[in-house]
């Protein structure tokens, strides 16, 4: 696989069913501020420090806000797994937009998604490795040190891997 969508990417998996996955990538922070991207009806004024983060290539008109606390009412959120939650909430993301940017919550255009065992094969072609989530990398480390860090975790040398059509 070489598609540069994914190349060197930490995907959060959010749903793994049989109809399909459902993943954001947490380490593309966009360098341009949100405020030259948004466009909202009635305008907003977004906080001139706010930048989205990319999760991924699908829909990337479609925001999604990813927290590690509870922000607005319970229904519009779910949690992904302990201590990371997920919300597609307009009014959380008009909020967060024109907030300073905190360390817990990220503002995210696009999203991954595979069809029906698609993701099992990529899988299986050892296209992706897979780690436990932990909050405290998505939040707590860099986002161009984010993938390295992800690979150390797994007890490998990141110079060691073989660059191939396949890992990510």
């Amino acid at each position: 696989m070489a598609d540069p969508n994914f190349a060197r990417t930490v995907i959060l998996l959010c749903d793994y069913t049989d109809r399909g996955a459902f993943g954001l990538v947490v380490n593309r922070q966009m360098t341009e501020p949100a405020w030259t991207m948004v466009k909202t009806d009635p305008p907003v004024r977004v906080d001139p420090a706010l930048r989205l983060w990319i999760g991924g290539p699908v829909e990337p008109q479609r925001t999604w806000v990813l927290m590690t606390d509870a922000h607005g009412p319970d229904e519009e959120q779910r949690e992904v797994c302990p201590g990371l939650l997920l919300s597609a909430s307009h009014e959380l993301t008009l909020q967060l937009l024109q907030t300073p940017p905190t360390s817990g919550a990220r503002v995210m255009i696009g999203y991954a998604g595979w069809g029906p065992g698609q993701l099992d094969k990529e899988i299986a072609a050892s296209a992706w490795l897979t780690l436990d989530v932990d909050p405290k990398l998505i939040f707590g480390v860099e986002p161009d040190q984010m993938w390295e860090a992800a690979i150390r975790r797994l007890g490998a040398d990141p110079a060691a891997l073989q660059t191939s059509s396949g890992v990510h």
